[in-house]
């Protein structure tokens, strides 16, 4: 006679009177709507999104929550040892602090309380009405509890412990018509199997009154099994009456577990001729309900078997999509550290170029130093000697030797020539003047200052004249030597573009700048004067808050 309520909330509770089901439904979760759609309409895909619940969310609470109602099923079904085990997995999930959670707890207790009664377990039974009671808050369900600890006891024939129960349930003023039925059959029926003596009839007819008005059918049928155990010995017509209307009531409620025990009493109260159809009607049945719970049992086992496979091969599926990101990962993490080693290798060798192309540059410029001071040496002993001498004589003698004289003019005029022809070769490859503006720059660049250039290409300066290149060179000089005396600026950009017929530079740093009202040192002044000198103009903004921004402008 074990039913379902869902008494506070969502808990499904199965106490032992009336059934009634109640399925919440969360918008996180669609499998968890799923089966609360299908709960006690069809319980096979009730269980089978529940058991997919407990294995794909990560939600402890919606797990705990999913369990509890496989749990429900389970017992329904027969299922006994399995509806305490899903029970048990549910209380790991569900936290019995938690004030929305404590309900679940105490609703999975009570469902180990009943598997256990079912399982004839009434020590387990009883501890676990125990630790029911420790969650309840709610003195509805409270009832309920206590109603199923009165059972165990009644069936443990502790029948004191069991009346003592029901009799503090009855001494609540705020009991229902239904719980005070419930109670007051069970406390009578316990001090009837106390005391054969006792008189239970009019608490027994006065609950099953209840019942009847208030239309519990669930309700009736406890009360005509009462019955009819009652009066089987001292009025068997009436014992067999309330029998048949149990049969008939179970009928109503479609439970096999209440026709199988109607049609027990039924065999044993019935005359001789009725035993038969009774007889056979009850091993049909029974044969009906024992496959029904074994198949739902198989069923049950195969669904989480399914449920828990599936989640295995998610598992193994994650892990070989980890282990191909990782792999992935890998490939590009030695992709990328190759790529920074040829471009560090690319950044040094540019380095290393240029430095080579300057210190062959300097080493050309020296070597042409080096011959022109040669050759002026030379020049001043073989030329300018000999012209001395010459003009010595021509001053000193009287008669002028012209002839003499003209052949060492002739003699030093072939001494000059060969001069010339000695001086060296010198193999200068001489540099486009982007790259010479592009060298002065950067050589001002340090650990401590970063300069930077955009727009110097060589077609920028290909209408440029050479007076033009002289002034600019000097001017960028003459900058780039003041920052590095006097601003402190760690970052130098100079940025070069032509528009119509005009070039345009513009410097900025992020040095301590430039005050209002400062006087021009020479280098200053020259640097004006160098770009009058082109026809062109230099605008000082000293208006920003920190550095130097100049704006350098002049016609090519």
């Amino acid at each position: 006679m074990n039913k379902l309520l869902l008494a506070i909330v969502v808990i499904p509770i199965i106490f032992a009177c009336q059934k009634e089901v109640k399925v919440i439904t969360f918008k996180e979760d669609v499998d968890f709507n799923k089966a609360g759609s299908f709960f006690d309409i069809n319980n096979d895909s009730a269980f089978y999104y529940f058991s997919k619940v407990t294995t794909q969310s990560k939600d402890s609470l919606l797990i705990g929550k999913a369990y509890s109602y496989m749990a429900v099923i389970q017992n329904n079904t027969g299922d006994y040892f399995g509806s305490i085990e899903s029970a048990l997995a549910a209380l790991k999930f569900l936290d019995p602090i938690s004030k929305e959670e404590k309900d679940f707890v105490a609703s999975n207790y009570n469902e180990l309380v009943l598997n256990s009664i079912r399982l004839n377990n009434y020590v387990d039974a009883l501890k676990y009405c125990d630790e029911a009671l420790n969650y309840l808050e709610d003195s509805q369900v409270r009832v309920i509890v206590l109603n199923n600890m009165g059972l165990a006891f009644r069936e443990q024939k502790a029948y004191s412990k069991a009346i003592k129960i029901y009799d503090e349930i009855l001494s609540k003023k705020s009991l229902s018509k239904k719980e005070y039925a419930r109670t007051l059959t069970n406390s009578s029926f316990a001090k009837w199997l106390q005391n054969s003596a006792y008189d239970a009839s009019n608490d027994l007819l006065t609950a099953l009154h209840i019942r009847e008005t208030e239309n519990d059918l669930w309700g009736q049928n406890s009360s005509y099994a009462h019955l009819a155990d009652y009066y089987s010995q001292k009025k068997p017509d009436s014992a067999l009456f309330y029998a048949r209307n149990m049969f008939a009531i179970a009928e109503m409620i479609n439970s096999p577990d209440d026709k199988i025990e109607a049609l027990q009493k039924l065999i044993k109260l019935s005359p001789a001729d009725s035993t038969k159809h009774y007889f056979e009607t009850y091993q049909q049945l029974s044969d009906s309900v024992h496959s029904a719970q074994n198949a739902a049992k198989n069923q049950f086992a195969l669904i989480r078997y399914e449920t828990e496979k599936h989640k295995a091969d998610n598992l193994k599926l994650q892990q070989d999509i980890t282990n191909k990101k990782y792999q992935i990962i890998k490939q590009r993490i030695i992709l990328i550290s190759v790529l920074c080693l040829v471009i560090t290798a690319a950044v040094v060798g540019i380095l290393w170029y240029k430095k080579r192309k300057q210190r062959i540059e300097l080493e050309a410029q020296n070597r042409i130093k080096e011959s022109r001071l040669k050759t002026s040496k030379k020049v001043h002993d073989v030329v300018a000697n000999g012209l001395y001498r010459v003009m010595a004589e021509i001053e000193n003698q009287k008669h002028i030797d012209r002839e003499g004289i003209l052949d060492r003019l002739e003699n030093m005029y072939e001494k000059l020539r060969d001069i010339s022809y000695e001086a060296e070769n010198v193999d200068v490859k001489l540099q486009n003047f982007n790259e010479k503006i592009a060298d002065l720059l950067t050589s001002f660049a340090s650990e401590t200052t970063k300069v930077l250039t955009a727009g110097n290409e060589p077609e920028l300066w290909y209408t440029a004249d050479d007076r033009i290149k002289h002034e600019i060179e000097h001017v960028l000089q003459e900058l780039m030597v003041n920052m590095r005396k006097h601003s402190r600026a760690t970052h130098v950009v100079l940025r070069f573009e032509q528009e119509d017929n005009c070039i345009h530079i513009h410097y900025t740093d992020n040095g301590v700048g430039m005050k209002k009202g400062i006087r021009y040192n020479n280098g200053l002044t020259n640097t004006g004067n160098r770009i009058k000198a082109i026809d062109g103009q230099i605008i000082f903004d000293t208006n920003i808050e920190r550095g130097l921004k100049i704006h350098i402008s002049f016609p090519i």
